[in-house]
């Protein structure tokens, strides 16, 4: 069974923080500080003709470390520091120009830019945070800026001033929610089997290869299970397809009802199921096991008119007993679930404890 490595979905998700995940978020800072660096130099040399001198020497020295910045980015492993030491710094640098003496009010404008700015590089929760405190000051700023606000177009002025800062932060606010719903439901589309629900074939092989690095940590054991149906071409071939999907969908439902909220099931493909027992002996895992077949068994399915049996085999290997790497593991499983078919079906076969697995040397458990 291929077990090739895929990328965690999920872990990406989660490690994204914003709409851009981080090789982006790097790409965009880059250009940030250059254009930010390059800006200032302009703007020192304008501070200087307008008299303007510590203001000068502070936006070149800015200017110089942004450009040191460029370079730092292409490999730090402290880019959420960088980001936040480049927003703060920014958005202190908007308030500062806003109080200057000679203050134009274009310079207000920039409190506009700072929700822009900060949710998109740091996500919904923490932008908001740096935003929202940045944009009052901006806010206070303008209304001391106005002087007497007693006549109606100073008054004008202030509220489009706060109405815009509000829609701008709500406006963002409410797109970046949807975003990140939207990529959610695109995850778990990615991750999930269409027809009963459970984890597909590359969410599963990503928990496998994610329990197993976990394992290794901690020192703690597991099994993998691998699960079919048995004749399940059968329920096709007499029955229809959607017969056979009504069976998967109850399989699926038996398989999640039956196991810990710590263990991980998944369909693999077809008839095909896989199952992450946590923390349990290699006999506890073949009772476990052994009690869901008998259940699967038991249980009678209508479909129309007809009533449909079905049984299932089971083939476990125990980590790291039986190998400590997930192709390891899938090929000794494999070798249990064909032992088992060849019995008879309806079986659960397991490695043999103290004997190679890779000479087929099996314990069965006879059906019931």
């Amino acid at each position: 069974m291929n077990t090739s490595n895929h990328s965690d979905l999920g872990a990406t998700l989660e490690e994204s923080r914003s709409g851009l995940h981080d090789s982006h978020r790097r790409s965009l800072m880059r250009l940030l500080f250059t254009v930010t660096g390059s800006a200032l130099v302009v703007f020192a040399g304008l501070q200087i003709l307008n008299g303007f001198w510590w203001v000068a020497a502070g936006e070149l020295t800015a200017s110089a470390i942004l450009y040191l910045g460029v370079w730092r980015l292409r490999s730090t492993a402290h880019l959420q520091q960088w980001i936040y030491a480049y927003l703060v710094t920014l958005f202190f640098f908007f308030l500062v120009i806003m109080v200057l003496p000679e203050a134009s009010v274009a310079a207000f404008v920039w409190v506009l830019m700072m929700p822009v700015l900060a949710y998109l590089l740091l996500g919904k929760h923490e932008g908001m945070i740096l935003s929202v405190p940045f944009m009052l000051a901006g806010g206070v700023i303008y209304y001391f800026y106005l002087g007497s606000i007693d006549n109606p177009h100073a008054m004008i002025d202030l509220l489009n001033m706060v109405l815009c800062g509000a829609l701008m932060l709500a406006f963002i606010h409410m797109y970046e929610m949807r975003r990140e719903e939207a990529e959610q439901r695109l995850v778990n589309m990615a991750q999930t089997d269409a027809l009963t629900g459970l984890a597909n074939r590359s969410n599963f092989q990503e928990t496998l290869n994610r329990t197993i690095a976990e394992c290794e940590r901690s020192g703690a054991g597991f099994a993998l299970v691998i699960m079919d149906i048995d004749h399940f071409k059968l329920v096709n071939d007499t029955l229809g397809h959607d017969a056979g999907d009504h069976v998967l969908k109850h399989i699926g439902q038996c398989l999640t009802e039956r196991l810990r909220i710590t263990d991980f099931v998944g369909r693999l493909g077809g008839e095909e199921f896989g199952l992450i027992l946590r923390d349990v002996k290699s006999t506890d895992a073949f009772d476990l096991m052994d009690e869901l077949r008998q259940r699967i068994a038991d249980c009678q399915l209508s479909y129309g008119e007809a009533k449909v049996r079905v049984t299932a085999s089971f083939g476990i290997a125990q980590w790291p007993e039986h190998g400590r790497q997930a192709e390891t593991l899938f090929r000794v499983a494999d070798r249990c679930l064909f032992s088992g078919k060849r019995a008879g079906r309806n079986q659960v076969a397991r490695a043999g404890g103290g004997i190679n697995p890779n000479q087929g040397d099996l314990l069965t458990g006879s059906a019931c």
